[in-house]
């Protein structure tokens, strides 16, 4: 029995490996575009940079150490220069393929960094496979610009799964969903008509401002912003705002919001401050044929007919009078139940107490319906 050489006692201590098989190795050089590992086989296995990932341009000092085990499979046991290229991408796509499959057939939430903002959606990489996210499935609202999740770890879960044809569909908007709705089911538990609530404006609109109340929107109308007058909710609020408000009324899945809180009713007091008798300054805020609507506070409008502007004869309130005028006028009727009070500037021109009764018994109370004249003038 003839004695084997010690290549030849070398060569058979060495595994041998064939094409396609997982082979672990130590890292025993790295180089920006290549590393070598000792696979325990008689020649080292070479692993070049796009044998390891698809991202372009990476250098693999930075992701790659000598001293390093790795799981590799071996592409080609000689490349005709005696190497073994290895490849630790295509095995990571394996494991990653099955990867997916599990989370498609479990319904399960994978996290991942968005890895490119395209035109038509966005691009995530998960154990090297290439999700695609369509920009219908990445939010449950409309976004006409994804950029700003360039970069962001987002949750999806996999929607379409075909590995034969390299299509893997991820979807984001069904989770947001699910989401929104649990928020929504926990907001309507806890509240209720009459509560303070705080939220964000989510939007604002000529008639008002939908506030995100962190489950459901609520509706804060123009007509509900103020005790007074609003001409624009664009000019009072802005996206982003955060807002204190009072729930007035929930009808299924609608919130009526309002900032008129009982405390700052103007009309609380009003019994006294616009007593019969009592003198009070405001602004004119409007003007009809008849007479003018002075703010006396904002929510607090009194009318000033025609006949009690002066003791002269006035064909209509704007040959003397205009918008933003300041008044001091004198209440000659006030009515709680309907929240009307007239005003008079000629009682105050009165030259004794007799005269200005009996002037104020003929002609100083006139009787207009306000709120059917201020409706009038908000249809037009």
């Amino acid at each position: 029995m003839s004695e084997l050489t010690f290549e030849q006692m070398l060569e058979e201590s060495l595994k041998t490996i064939h094409n396609g098989e997982v082979v672990e190795g130590t890292v025993i050089d790295v180089k920006a575009d290549e590393a070598i590992l000792n696979i325990g086989y008689k020649s080292d296995g070479v692993l070049a940079r796009n044998e390891y990932t698809n991202e372009p341009n990476v250098d693999l000092t930075t992701v790659i150490k000598p001293g390093d085990k790795m799981e590799v499979k071996v592409v080609k046991v000689n490349d005709g220069e005696g190497q073994v290229i290895l490849s630790y991408k295509r095995l990571a796509l394996e494991k990653g393929n099955k990867r997916i499959e599990d989370a498609f057939n479990n319904k399960e939430v994978l996290t991942a960094k968005v890895a490119q903002v395209l035109d038509g959606g966005l691009s995530v990489v998960v154990d090297e496979v290439r999700i695609f996210i369509p920009a219908s499935l990445v939010s449950n609202v409309y976004e006409k610009d994804l950029s700003k999740y360039a970069g962001q770890d987002i949750e999806f879960v996999i929607s379409e799964y075909n590995p034969k044809r390299r299509r893997y569909i991820g979807d984001r908007k069904q989770l947001m969903v699910a989401k929104k709705l649990e928020a929504q089911k926990e907001l309507f538990e806890k509240i209720s008509a009459g509560d303070v609530v705080e939220g964000t404006v989510k939007n604002v609109t000529d008639f008002g401002v939908f506030i995100d109340l962190g489950g459901a929107d609520g509706l804060l109308h123009i007509s509900e912003m103020s005790w007074g007058r609003v001409e624009n909710p664009k000019k009072v609020f802005k996206v982003g705002d955060t807002v204190k408000c009072l729930i007035k009324e929930i009808e299924g899945t609608k919130i009526a919001l309002s900032l008129k809180f009982d405390d700052t009713n103007p009309w609380k007091d009003a019994d006294s401050k616009y007593a019969v008798g009592n003198v009070v300054e405001g602004t004119v805020a409007r003007m009809t044929d008849f007479g003018a609507f002075v703010e006396l506070e904002p929510g607090v409008d009194a009318l000033l007919h025609v006949s009690q502007i002066s003791k002269d004869h006035i064909e209509k309130p704007s040959d003397v009078l205009k918008v933003g005028d300041a008044v001091t006028a004198k209440v000659v009727d006030y009515n709680a139940d309907d929240k009307k009070i007239s005003l008079s500037m000629k009682a105050l021109l009165a030259p004794d107490p007799v005269e200005e009764k009996e002037e104020e018994a003929d002609a100083d109370v006139v009787s207009v319906d306000i709120d059917a004249v201020i409706a009038a003038e908000d249809a037009e």
